[in-house]
C-alpha cells in the first residue's frame, strides 16, 4: 500500500501531495471528482489493494456532496479502476487493458456521429496490425482467418452482407498481432462503426469489394509479407472510407 498516498483511509494533506485535490465548481461535479481520483491511481498515488476513504471523508475534503462522491466512485468502477469489496470498502484495482481502453470507449461512445475521425484511427490501427499478423500469426490463426474468409465468400455468393465475418475478419488479424490493447480498442470502434459497415455493404459492388481486400490481405499475411499485408489494409480502409463518406448523390453504383 502507498503510505504518502493514503495512510489508512486518509486521503493525502495538502502538505504531503501538494494540489493534488482542490475543491470541485463545475457543472458536472461527479466527472470532475473522478477525473482527480483517476489522475492518483495513473500516477501511482494510489496503487492496487489501496481503501479509498468513505464517501463521507471524500465528500468533505472535495467541498461536493456524497452524491457527487458516489456517482464518481461508479463511473470509476465502470472504468475498472476501482472495485467495491464486502466489508473492506473500495478498492483500487490491478490495472488492465480493459481499465486503459474504457476511457477512450466512453470518449468514442459520445462522439458517435465524429465518422471521419473513427475511420482515420482504424487507418492509423489496423495497417500495422495486419503487417504484424503477417509475421506473428500461428498457423491455427491462419486457419482461422481463411474459414471467416470462407464464410463471408458463401454470404456474398447469396447476397448476403456479411457483416459478422466483416468483424470477425479484422479482429483475428488483430488477436494475431498480440496486442490485447490494441485488441479492445479495435473491439470498441468495430462495435461503433457496426451501422456505418452494414450503411456501406448494402452500396452496390460494395460487398464484392470488401472480399477481393480481405482476400488480398489474407494472401499477403499467409505469404509472411508484412508490407504487402499493411499495403492490402491501407487500400481496403481508404476504399471503405471513399465508400462512407463520399456525397449521397454520388454513391449510386458504388
Amino acid at each position: 500500500m502507498d503510505h504518502s498516498a493514503l495512510q489508512g483511509s486518509t486521503i493525502p494533506s495538502p502538505s504531503a501531495v501538494k494540489d493534488e485535490l482542490e475543491p470541485v465548481r463545475k457543472t458536472r461535479i461527479y466527472e470532475e471528482v473522478a477525473s482527480q481520483i483517476q489522475r492518483l491511481i495513473t500516477d501511482g498515488r494510489l496503487r492496487p489493494g489501496d481503501h479509498l476513504p468513505p464517501e463521507r471523508e471524500l465528500a468533505e475534503r472535495f467541498g461536493v456532496s456524497r452524491t457527487s462522491v458516489r456517482d464518481a466512485i461508479r463511473v470509476l468502477e465502470l472504468m475498472g479502476l476501482l472495485e467495491p469489496r464486502q466489508g473492506e470498502g473500495t478498492v483500487v484495482r490491478d490495472l488492465s487493458p480493459d481499465s486503459l481502453v474504457n476511457p477512450l470507449a466512453s470518449l468514442l461512445v459520445r462522439n458517435r456521429t465524429l465518422l471521419a475521425d473513427l475511420l482515420d484511427v482504424r487507418k492509423m490501427i489496423e495497417p500495422a496490425l495486419a503487417a504484424r499478423a503477417a509475421v506473428h500469426a500461428s498457423g491455427d490463426e491462419l486457419a482461422r482467418l481463411e474459414q471467416i474468409f470462407l464464410r463471408q465468400h458463401d454470404k456474398v455468393q447469396h447476397g448476403e452482407l456479411a457483416i459478422d465475418e466483416d468483424s470477425e475478419f479484422h479482429y483475428a488479424i488483430a488477436t494475431a498481432a498480440r496486442n490485447r490493447v490494441v485488441l479492445r480498442v479495435l473491439d470498441v470502434l468495430m462495435d461503433l462503426l457496426r451501422e456505418s459497415r452494414e450503411r456501406s455493404l448494402q452500396v452496390a459492388g460494395r460487398l464484392q469489394r470488401s472480399l477481393a481486400g480481405h482476400r488480398r490481405i489474407l494472401d499477403a499475411i499467409r505469404r509472411r509479407d508484412a508490407d504487402a499485408a499493411e499495403v492490402a489494409m491501407r487500400q481496403h480502409l481508404q476504399e471503405i472510407e471513399d465508400v462512407l463518406l463520399r456525397p449521397k448523390a454520388s454513391r449510386v453504383g458504388g
